[in-house]
């Protein structure tokens, strides 16, 4: 009976591309179109069929991990990229099964209680993740340990170069002054902070869940002589009671849960000042509000959420926050994960001595399906600049080119004067130019968070 179910969803799913299933029993079946280049799969655990019927998100990935089926040339890649084009044909198409709605439907109901994420349970769903070895996060990221996306300002930059252009892109989007003190919601290994510290001028609190983090973000700021402008705390940002010039939070929102949202804002409101400035940096879906795979729950981000837009928008309208500017970064992160996972499986016999060959499955499942989801499948990366007043920012988006665009015309006549920028705001600017790289500047200490 399982096999003639199994037979029936992928006979109605896979009509783009062609997949081979090489079943238990010996026999082969063929879906999809016949002249186009197959992805050949072969199925050694007869159970698996049973649970591919029942949840295939879970099950698949499991699967992989398990290698209770395993594909020609391990083309995972093409396995995934079949798969992902055609549930969004189906769903482009309004064509989705009735049980897979009826599940998903489910998922959504129930989400909250799955993202039900107090301080405690927070921390215990970050150690999931971030308290995994540091070397295992060394062997894929860039050298400033940056775990979110990166920002391609051109298509031929390195991983290094694009990780450092985001920092500036957000860096620019907060209109730092010299002095300014910022909270970083979720800093990771300090990269984000240490930057502003260091190239702006900023007095920075950073705060994480994650032991690991912590701990290596506050040893780069004594390495870097920026201990005194840069704190790194292991404390929920709900327990922050400081006022700040700016907030920025990145890669961090995913984690909050969207039972959370309203209380997320609220705090930030409290904890920005009157004419302050935030930048949240978000995965985000282009669908209606959905819910979680429940592989990524189970084995990658416990209590994770991907955000529509329009929960967003509705939990800052509701907090009384301004949002003031929106970029939506749409190939950016299937390039940074592409990255990623080559690093990673360049270095793979190190993590196999880390961990074991089933994790090393686990983490390439896991970095292979987010890059073609990106691709493929409806996530972005949303950008909301955020205010309390609408006065906080300049009317325009020039300030964020501005350096490019001077660059790009070259230096200006000897004796001459450059031309004003049209970003302002109606009065007079109360920015200063910010620290260059490597300039030190003498700041008083952090009050205490």
């Amino acid at each position: 009976m399982w096999d003639t179910l199994l037979e029936r969803q992928l006979d109605s799913i896979v009509k783009e591309g062609r997949l081979i299933v090489h079943m238990p029993d010996g026999r082969t079946l063929a879906f999809g179109e016949a002249d186009a280049e197959p992805v050949v799969i072969h199925l050694h655990d007869p159970a698996l069929i049973r649970k591919l019927v029942l949840n295939a998100e879970l099950y698949l990935g499991e699967g992989y991990m398990d290698e209770a089926f395993t594909i020609e040339g391990d083309d995972l890649h093409g396995l995934l990229t079949l798969a992902l084009k055609n549930l969004q044909r189906i769903e482009d198409e309004g064509l989705e099964m009735w049980h897979r709605r009826l599940v998903s439907g489910l998922r959504t109901a129930l989400r909250r209680f799955a993202q039900h994420n107090p301080i405690g349970r927070a921390q215990r769903n970050v150690a999931h993740h971030y308290d995994l070895s540091g070397e295992l996060y060394r062997l894929f990221l860039d050298e400033d340990m940056q775990y979110s996306c990166a920002y391609f300002a051109r298509p031929d930059m390195t991983l290094e170069e694009a990780q450092a252009a985001k920092k500036r892109h957000i860096a620019k989007k907060l209109l730092l002054e010299p002095g300014h003190r910022v909270l970083d919601i979720g800093c990771g290994w300090g990269g984000m902070g240490l930057t502003l510290a260091q190239d702006y001028g900023a007095e920075v609190v950073g705060v994480t869940l994650s032991s690991e983090q912590h701990q290596v973000a506050n040893r780069r700021a004594v390495e870097a002589g920026l201990q005194d402008r840069v704190r790194f705390l292991l404390q929920d940002y709900r327990n922050v009671t400081d006022s700040f010039d700016r907030i920025v939070s990145v890669g961090m929102f995913e984690h909050v849960g969207a039972p959370h949202y309203r209380e997320f804002f609220r705090h930030l409101r409290r904890m920005l000042k009157p004419d302050g400035v935030a930048l949240l940096h978000t995965i985000g879906r282009v669908t209606p509000p959905g819910a979680t795979n429940p592989w990524i729950t189970k084995y990658i981000f416990p209590g994770g959420y991907v955000p529509a837009m329009s929960e967003v928008m509705a939990a800052i309208e509701k907090e009384g926050l301004i949002v003031t500017d929106i970029e939506v970064l749409r190939l950016h992160y299937a390039e940074t994960l592409r990255h990623w996972h080559d690093r990673f499986m360049a270095n793979v016999d190190r993590v196999r001595e880390i961990y074991d060959d089933r994790f090393c499955r686990m983490w390439r499942w896991y970095l292979v399906a987010s890059e073609l989801t990106f691709r493929h499948y409806g996530q972005v990366v949303f950008q909301f600049q955020i205010a309390r007043r609408q006065e906080a920012v300049p009317l325009t988006r020039d300030y964020l080119y501005r350096e490019d665009m001077a660059a790009l015309a070259g230096p200006a006549p000897k004796g001459g004067k450059g031309a004003k920028g049209s970003g302002s705001t109606g009065g007079k600017s109360r920015r200063k130019t910010p620290a260059r790289p490597g300039t030190r500047r003498k700041s008083r200490e952090p009050e205490k968070v």
